[in-house]
């Protein structure tokens, strides 16, 4: 099975923390958050004063640590070795940025309106609203200037995350169970590489015999083709819409060369002649060319011959 982990972003009173707690909880998933790294990873390379600083100071995870690393490098190297081998919910720790393009990571943001994030954890903590809002505003600038600091990048860009939470209306459980099938859905259309391989195997469909036949020539010289792996837009109206198109027979990838099939029917032909020309001039330095069929016998074997020339 491939596995599969969560980044979680949240802003404080969001319940993003609680979010993420019940989502581990549910998958079976170990949850990683900085209380934990604090406790089990940085232990191994920092004394008592540098865990503090670390608690402490975003900037201090850009410092060198004992072992060579700076800590922030120590960190990602603890969480890329972590989810080689386990399915995770990571808590921050600017893991939407450290795996911002690895395939099996779900990135998500939890958020609410500053007002009912204010409310909500003031009711929680037993605290006045003034002293709730400013441990709003001050857990979320903490968090932002993390993320800015370590890795150059605003902690709010929706380009970071595939699924934003807005939890004025949720509970954390109705959350934690939507992100729970979300992650099974996920892996339910998780293609294996032995389905992929088989996927490729699947016979392609020529509209006609003569494409058949030029696809079997093309294998008898055993010269690389796709078939129509392109469609070039010609023409467009007024509101963007393509209205003429153009997609060759097949492509050549050694030879970068476009190959359009055509029967003798002149209509036809004059019509492929106007679009191949339309072609060129729209994309310059484009190889294409018109083959009759009794002519590409003879087309083929040039190739074949320049193939072995080079």
């Amino acid at each position: 099975m491939i596995l599969k982990f969560m980044t979680i972003s949240r802003q404080a009173g969001s319940m993003g923390d609680d979010i993420a707690k019940l989502l581990a909880k549910k998958c079976g998933m170990t949850h990683i958050t900085r209380d934990y790294v604090l406790k089990n990873w940085f232990p191994e390379i920092a004394n008592t004063h540098e865990l503090h600083m670390l608690s402490e100071s975003p900037g201090y995870f850009l410092k060198k640590s004992s072992v060579g690393l700076t800590f922030q490098e120590f960190l990602e190297k603890k969480l890329m070795d972590l989810v080689k081998e386990d399915s995770a919910v990571i808590s921050g720790l600017g893991a939407q940025i450290i795996f911002r393009n690895h395939p099996d990571a779900l990135h998500i943001k939890i958020i609410g309106s500053p007002e009912r994030r204010v409310e909500r954890l003031a009711g929680s903590a037993n605290l006045t609203q003034s002293d709730a809002q400013k441990i709003v505003e001050n857990t979320d600038r903490r968090h932002r200037r993390y993320i800015q600091m370590i890795y150059g990048r605003d902690w709010s860009d929706p380009d970071l995350y595939q699924l934003i939470i807005n939890t004025d209306t949720l509970n954390a459980l109705e959350c934690a169970e939507l992100l729970a099938a979300f992650l099974e859905n996920r892996k339910a259309y998780d293609v294996p590489p032995e389905s992929q391989e088989e996927e490729n195997r699947k016979p392609i469909i020529f509209k006609n015999e003569s494409e058949e036949e030029f696809a079997k020539v093309l294998d008898m010289y055993n010269l690389e083709w796709d078939y129509e792996p392109r469609t070039f837009p010609l023409k467009w109206d007024s509101d963007g819409n393509i209205t003429q198109a153009f997609s060759p027979d097949f492509y050549l990838p050694r030879f970068d060369t476009y190959i359009e099939l055509t029967i003798m029917n002149q209509k036809y032909t004059s019509t492929k002649k106007k679009k191949m020309e339309l072609l060129k001039k729209l994309y310059p330095g484009t190889n294409i060319s018109i083959v009759y069929k009794n002519d590409y016998h003879n087309l083929i074997r040039r190739f074949a011959e320049w193939g072995e020339d080079k």
